[in-house]
């Protein structure tokens, strides 16, 4: 029985008012900043919004910033939110593929793909980097979305998170299947996967949040300013040459880029939370 301590809970809810401020402080301030001109933020701190909102957002939305090359922060999210799906699909389809052939079929050396497949948590982009841009090179993938997602699609972990998951479910149950005439396809997309929706759910998150903050490998291969994604155009505003960081339009950008990744959390919570607490599917 759980014992009802009013200081124990008054205790628990002032560290969690205490958490979210200081979580959402720097977002109110970035905000703010966002709706000021660049004069106000450098002469004060400004603690309430400004009168320049809208002037901010539709500079960096439609005709961009300088800094940034001129790109307009809405291609910028585009490519982002190309990038970051293609990542999301790919990683998944080929995850839960991989742990279905691991678990249901017997072939040779099953077991020590499945562990080659785990070794490569060793080995991620950055440790891999210059062998894999020369291969994105020689296969004339720079500049383009397959060069953006193919070599971050393999995911050792989401493969170990399905296989794990496959594993609880009865064996009599592919039995059933199985004396109802329904072959590997049918047991796979009529039984597995509605019962993996909650796990496809939580790693859609946690891999789209991935694929949406990547900086270092879209730095590499894009020179093409049309491939330019959002984190990277806010990394090229914060550095300009001879002349005073427009934080107002970087500000701003922020908030915009923000705005995606916390859609799809607050939307998925839910599966998300199922995902990766519950046991009995």
């Amino acid at each position: 029985m759980v014992e009802n301590r009013p200081l124990l809970t008054l205790f628990t809810h002032l560290f969690l008012m205490v958490g979210i401020v200081i979580v959402v402080f720097p977002i109110y301030i970035a905000l703010v900043a966002s709706t000021h001109e660049v004069q106000d933020i450098l002469t004060t701190v400004q603690g309430w919004f400004g009168s320049a909102m809208f002037e901010n957002y539709s500079t960096i939305l439609i005709s961009g910033k300088e800094s940034a090359r001129g790109i307009p922060v809405w291609m910028m999210m585009l490519n982002s939110l190309i990038m970051a799906l293609g990542i999301v699909i790919g990683k998944i389809s080929i995850s839960i593929i991989s742990a279905y052939a691991i678990v249901y079929f017997r072939f040779p050396f099953r077991m020590f793909f499945f562990w080659l497949i785990f070794v490569t948590l060793m080995l991620p982009v950055e440790v891999r980097i210059l062998p894999t841009y020369e291969v994105v090179a020689n296969l004339g993938l720079l500049n383009s979305y397959a060069g953006l997602i193919l070599p971050l699609i393999a995911s050792a972990t989401a493969t170990f998170l399905f296989r794990q998951f496959f594993l609880t479910i009865p064996d009599e149950l592919a039995e059933a299947a199985r004396v109802d005439g329904a072959g590997p396809f049918r047991f796979f997309f009529d039984i597995l996967l509605p019962l993996s929706r909650t796990n496809i759910a939580a790693l859609f998150v946690i891999l789209f949040i991935y694929g949406w903050n990547q900086y270092l490998w879209p730095l590499l291969v894009t020179t093409d300013e049309s491939m330019t994604t959002i984190v990277v155009g806010m990394q090229q505003m914060l550095y300009v040459q001879d002349n005073i960081p427009e934080w107002h339009l970087t500000m701003a950008t922020a908030i915009l880029a923000m705005i995606l990744p916390l859609t799809v959390v607050i939307l998925m919570q839910r599966q998300f939370v199922k995902g990766l607490v519950e046991t009995e599917k």
